[in-house]
């Protein structure tokens, strides 16, 4: 049984392909071709190819790669009944929402230039919820002032060692 297949030719990284047709038990690399009827370069997506040598070959029963029968179709070359073509494969994008392409459009916000607030002088009231218990004491809001400032510190201070001396030493 005859093949129509891609031969690799080319240098390493530069593939480039021809198109053969070929006993099915040789293997692409044998060198015992049939016929020479095209090539395809997969770099610049050339596909030169003799259309009627393709044809008599197909209608006498060669059998097109999965490759080779979509290129085939797309340069206008007909294919039997039997030939069936690959299904086309898609890919799952990975992680589509990172991508710009795939990400919706989102409305873009309008800058408008305001005057600052000012801000107001007077603190704001906190209100309390009321204790659900009766043992829980109730909390009172306590207005926050100067002298009551000052107080905490005096407070908040402890005399030192020194003081402590002058102290006793003046009592």
């Amino acid at each position: 049984m005859l093949v129509i297949r891609l031969q690799r030719t080319g240098r390493k990284g530069h593939a480039m392909f021809r198109v053969v047709v070929q006993d099915s038990r040789r293997t692409p690399t044998s060198g015992k071709v049939v016929a020479h009827i095209g090539n395809y370069d997969p770099h610049n997506k050339t596909f030169n190819l003799d259309k009627e040598k393709a044809q008599h070959f197909l209608d006498h029963g060669a059998q097109p790669s999965e490759r080779l029968a979509v290129l085939l179709k797309s340069n206008g070359v007909k294919l039997p009944k039997w030939v069936i073509l690959p299904a086309k494969k898609t890919k799952a994008t990975r992680s589509p929402e990172k991508r710009k392409s795939t990400r919706p459009e989102e409305p873009k916000e309008e800058v408008s230039v305001e005057p600052p607030k000012e801000v107001a002088a007077e603190p704001e009231e906190v209100e309390t919820a009321e204790p659900e218990s009766e043992e829980a004491a109730p909390t009172e809001a306590v207005e926050v002032t100067e002298e009551t400032k000052e107080k905490a510190k005096d407070t908040d201070e402890k005399p030192t060692q020194e003081e402590k001396t002058d102290e006793e030493k003046s009592n």
